[in-house]
């Protein structure tokens, strides 16, 4: 499951510019057994003070922080994401510091229209834990370009920081679940974004 589109400005003979959005589509192998365990894990901490919520929109947090060291099964999907980050940007070198964060949308849920450029961001993805029939559909916009994708569990989809994206409406009756994530540059002392 690898899929690549690019962003090019393409002018036209009247001189406006039509935009291709640039995306990058893979999965993890075996996804099944490791999502089973992050979904557990996250659950697990639920209601623990480790737990940091931001961006309170339609009567939820589309930002759910969860402490890294308190979710070993995350690791494998971390340093995927850093590999496909790297692929993406055309990197050597997986030198990339990743922030993540997850997203719970419930029924009726939605994450509204957003981008992630107001830092040092290189490029924000998105890897998919749960994702019942009809949970959303992830919708990237640039210029005129429009993109939809439906995701599946397993599924990691990277884009640059600037693309404005949402999620349509769960129609589904289930929780679904996903991680965004942001990637820059690590500081030579170690330190992260």
């Amino acid at each position: 499951m690898v899929q690549a589109n690019c962003v090019v400005p393409i002018e036209s003979m009247t001189g406006l510019h039509e935009y291709r959005i640039e995306y990058y589509v893979t999965g993890l192998p075996e996804a099944a057994e490791g999502n089973a365990a992050i979904l557990k894990q996250y659950q697990a901490l639920s209601d623990s003070a480790e737990i940091r919520r931001s961006h309170y929109f339609e009567g939820r947090y589309e930002n759910i922080y969860v402490p890294e060291q308190s979710l070993p099964a995350l690791q494998p999907v971390l340093a995927a994401a850093r590999q496909a980050a790297c692929r993406f940007l055309r990197r050597q070198q997986p030198d990339l510091a990743v922030g993540f964060w997850f997203n719970e949308m419930g029924p009726g849920h939605r994450t509204l229209p957003h981008s992630h450029d107001e830092d040092d961001e290189l490029v924000s993805g998105v890897y998919y834990v749960r994702v019942p029939n009809d949970s959303g559909e992830l919708i990237l916009r640039q210029g005129a370009a429009v993109t939809r994708i439906t995701p599946q569990e397993g599924m990691m989809v990277l884009f640059a920081p600037q693309v404005v994206h949402e999620v349509s409406a769960n129609l589904s009756g289930a929780m679904r679940l996903s991680i965004g994530m942001n990637f820059g540059v690590r500081e030579a002392d170690g330190g992260s974004e």
